[in-house]
């Protein structure tokens, strides 16, 4: 098939034609800000993204305008049509291209290979690791993009290294003594330390760094829950991996310990279970049941 001689070939220009394309009528790609208008000063009514994205450039400081427009769109980027990811990358081109146009100073490679690492950046930042209960999402997108395409600089030797000077809150995966990080969450579902339905979402998530929205989903859980599951998770591989559980042989009392614990959770969650169950299937007229 032969290329599109008219469609372009940087990769932030193909991104901007199809966002354009998305604006374009009779059914221009909209929001419907009353929607995302809680505490916050956003207009009211359905706006197309162009004329959202230059309502945000005039007002630099409506920092809780933003975050709720990103929420949005981040989330419908994970989890509706693929075009809500071409709206997000276009919301986004202005800073993305001034990215671009700093990185290109000075650059003897081919620009358009900054172009991309810049779009990849922020594509899996979009995709998996922004938080959406974080603050500020829409920074972390970008810096993400920055970064990606800074490193390829880097590794060409054309700049210098700068410190990392993100601060990740929240969990961490527990430093692994041995072999690869997948093979201990396995070695600790072996023992009863977390459930084995737990495992892939738990890798997924701490490993992987996936995005806990559609992990939750798939598991059919909300993303409090879910996140809470992997925190109380992290805490029991971090005593395990501090009592040497995980790297030795468990002695008979632990082994007990780990058993109970896992009964414990089994019935706890089967009683979570069966409560929905009945709420779900309780009539809500006494009178009609």
């Amino acid at each position: 098939m032969e290329p599109d001689p008219d469609w372009p070939d940087s990769p932030l220009d193909a991104v901007d034609a199809a966002f354009t394309a998305l604006a374009r009528d009779p059914n221009p790609i909209t929001l419907d800000l009353d929607k995302l208008r809680g505490g916050n000063d956003l207009p009211g009514g359905v706006m197309t993204l162009p004329a959202l994205r230059d309502w945000l450039l005039t007002r630099p400081r409506a920092y809780p305008e933003r975050d709720a427009v990103w929420r949005e769109l981040i989330l419908r980027a994970r989890t509706r049509e693929p075009q809500w990811t071409v709206a997000a990358v276009g919301m986004a081109m202005p800073a993305l291209r001034r990215y671009a146009g700093r990185l290109h100073v000075g650059w003897s490679g081919d620009a358009y290979d900054t172009d991309a690492e810049i779009l990849t950046g922020f594509l899996t930042a979009l995709r998996d690791r922004v938080d959406l209960d974080k603050a500020a999402p829409y920074a972390s997108l970008c810096m993400a993009a920055w970064r990606a395409g800074y490193e390829l600089r880097r590794r060409d030797g054309q700049t210098v290294p700068l410190d990392d000077v993100e601060h990740v809150a929240g969990p961490r995966t527990p430093s692994v003594p041995y072999g690869h990080p997948d093979l201990l969450v396995h070695r600790a579902v072996m023992l009863g330390i977390l459930d084995a339905s737990d495992e892939q979402p738990y890798i997924d998530l701490r490993l992987g760094h996936r995005a806990i929205e559609p992990v939750a989903a798939s598991m059919g859980i909300t993303v409090d829950a879910l996140r809470m599951r992997a925190r109380r998770i992290d805490t029991r591989i971090t005593h395990a991996l501090a009592n040497g559980l995980l790297t030795g042989i468990p002695s008979l009392r632990a082994a007990a310990h780990i058993t109970a614990s896992a009964q414990h959770r089994a019935r706890t969650r089967a009683g979570r279970a069966a409560s929905t169950h009945r709420d779900r299937s309780t009539p809500a007229d006494p009178i009609a049941a």
